[in-house]
């Protein structure tokens, strides 16, 4: 769920990204519709490697080849 953690978003000092849904709302499995919605365990270092890319902690080529590995990975489901 997204509206929990949207709800202490005021009181974090820096950029703050939140991950999930309002609810799913399909029927699949549990691994189809977390990698549908992106929270799955790729798609979170994914959004953690970017957010890191954004605040220029990380560069880009760091990003991409993760990126890549991951689109790979659902290709191959």
């Amino acid at each position: 769920m997204r509206a929990v953690p949207e709800l202490i978003r005021a009181y974090v000092p820096r950029r703050y990204v939140t991950l999930g849904t309002d609810g799913f709302g399909l029927s699949d499995t549990r691994q189809a519709l977390r990698s549908f919605f992106e929270v799955d365990r790729e798609s979170i270092v994914i959004a953690a490697l970017k957010a890191l890319a954004d605040e220029r902690e990380i560069g880009a080529d760091v990003v991409r080849p993760a990126l890549l590995n991951s689109r790979a990975a659902r290709r191959d489901r």
